[in-house]
């Protein structure tokens, strides 16, 4: 049997040899998978409705920008910020609660590509992710979030407008200097924001790389980087005598991950093109939420 005309196999293609492998899943198996997390999400969404320490209405933004931000794989904490900061006046808790719903995310999506992250290609990333990353946490801690985030927003803003307008720019002298600057301004906008993917997303995107390549390099970045950012921020706080870390921030985990799962069904769609013109919409869609 032709298994491109049967609607029981799935497409699964490895980005690193750019192969396409048939599986055959039956549908009712398929629906299967998301039965756990939608159960899940709902426990959580009844816990924190009675006490539970975060509000469902932040629980259902949180899975509406995991959903969209899936399908490029960056923007989570952009967009969800843009719901948070308005349903809570603690910013560094909105922020260690993006940082815990991105590594959850980032590291489901990871350990779906993980045959194909390029790990030799992460380390100008991460030397500069590492430097910028102190940097970023002292402004959480000490500025006002409106002094550096609208600057951002502005920006990414006018990136994102003026490359959706024009063919994909590609550059191609990559020095791994611009590897380590792009990773530093990450690591500042890590710690500030727990938005650590823009400045990568964008210097990946110049080097002429198809969607897999650059989800292979990124998305791990983002994933370290929010590790190292949520222990760095919980350390600072406690060491100052506030609470580091306040453990019913996990119920919020269940409805990114069912968030995540749906962004990924509709990333899997994507051609190269598609999901390049996805990219820029979503830094606009950050920009935006970081000016408004």
């Amino acid at each position: 049997m032709n298994s491109s005309c049967n609607p029981i196999y799935d497409t699964i293609t490895t980005g690193k040899a750019d192969q396409k492998l048939r599986v055959r899943e039956r549908p009712w198996r398929r629906a299967r998978k998301w039965v756990p997390m939608i159960a899940a999400t709902s426990v959580c969404f009844a816990l924190s409705r009675h006490g539970g320490g975060l509000a469902a209405a932040m629980m259902a933004a949180i899975l509406l920008a995991s959903a969209l931000s899936s399908i490029a794989g960056f923007a989570f904490s952009a967009i969800c910020g843009a719901m948070l900061f308005h349903l809570s006046g603690n910013t560094v808790q909105v922020v260690q609660i993006m940082i815990l719903c991105s590594i959850a995310n980032q590291a489901s999506m990871v350990w779906a590509i993980r045959r194909s992250v390029q790990w030799r290609k992460l380390g100008g990333f991460l030397a500069g992710g590492v430097a910028g990353l102190p940097i970023g946490v002292a402004a959480l801690l000490c500025l006002d979030r409106h002094l550096y985030t609208h600057a951002l927003g502005l920006i990414l803003l006018v990136y994102g407008g003026y490359m959706l307008s024009r063919r994909p720019l590609i550059i191609r002298r990559q020095p791994v200097a611009f590897d380590i600057l792009a990773g530093f301004f990450g690591g500042i906008t890590g710690g500030a924001v727990g938005f650590p993917g823009a400045t990568v997303t964008i210097w990946c995107s110049f080097k002429g790389w198809d969607k897999a390549q650059q989800r292979a390099v990124f998305q791990p970045f983002i994933l370290i980087m929010q590790v190292v950012a949520l222990v760095a921020i919980s350390l600072v706080r406690h060491s100052a005598g506030g609470a580091g870390f306040n453990v019913t921030d996990l119920y919020c985990i269940p409805a990114g991950l069912l968030g995540t799962s749906l962004g990924i069904t509709c990333y899997r769609g994507l051609s190269d093109k598609h999901f390049s013109r996805a990219v820029n919409i979503l830094l606009i869609v950050s920009g935006l939420s970081y000016v408004f």
